[in-house]
């Protein structure tokens, strides 16, 4: 593990607003870990015994049912925290965070992330803005998990991935996250087979193209109006 510096610090929402001096007492706590894709930062039920930022790469945050099938509650990316409001209520993960690719995080021990908010008052705001943006968009995915149509929720997907971290290349936008078609199916709510039907369907009809690296959306208007249905 090694040390994090100021600029890296400043690429976290949570420390962006903090004075040079208290980036610097965060860093004095913090170490960087790597992760390579396909680890397990942490499983549902593992102590919530730090505070864990993303510095690079993607993450994976999920929840297996009493069946064995995946949930994919979101997919993290850098600048966002990882289980914070287990380790501020002092609970157990209530999910697990896998990496979807090379992947480098920030960690600070509990107590010294306990010691750091009660001298912050900055940091402490910081933390309540960024676990009421986590909130809501957790509401509103459980929302769209539990109705409306399949083909709607994937559209959506794929536009939030557009907005997100999509880039005008490869003749259209390219989406560089590889996800399977059983990761599609869990974000979405679906089966594997009808993820297979509908992003087959989509290649045919020019929407959108499957290759190694990611995706690229060839038809957004398509997806608009499916995202509308």
């Amino acid at each position: 593990m090694s040390v994090p510096d100021d600029d890296l610090l400043r690429r976290i929402a949570l420390f962006r607003r903090l004075s040079p001096g208290a980036r610097a007492r965060v860093a004095e706590v913090a170490h960087l870990r790597a992760y390579d894709r396909g680890d397990l930062i942490f499983a549902e039920g593992d102590p919530a015994d730090a505070f864990i930022a993303i510095v690079t790469g993607r993450v994976k945050v999920f929840k297996s049912t009493p069946a064995g099938k995946e949930i994919i509650l979101e997919i993290f990316g850098a600048g966002d925290p990882l289980g914070a409001v287990a380790v501020y209520e002092s609970v157990p993960f209530p999910a697990s965070a896998l990496t979807l690719e090379p992947t480098q995080c920030l960690r600070v021990e509990q107590a010294a992330f306990f010691r750091l908010l009660e001298q912050d008052p900055a940091l402490v705001r910081g933390l309540l803005s960024g676990l009421t943006l986590r909130l809501a968009e957790l509401t509103r995915r459980l929302a769209e998990l539990s109705g409306g149509r399949v083909e709607t929720r994937f559209a959506r997907l794929f536009l939030k991935l557009c907005d997100q971290i999509g880039r005008s290349e490869r003749g259209g936008v390219f989406v560089p996250m590889p996800l399977s078609r059983q990761e599609l199916a869990d974000l979405t709510g679906t089966t594997i087979e009808t993820a297979i039907r509908i992003m087959s369907r989509w290649q045919k009809e020019g929407v959108l193209h499957t290759e190694k690296d990611g995706f690229v959306v060839l038809d957004r208007s398509a997806l608009d109006e499916a995202s509308a249905t």
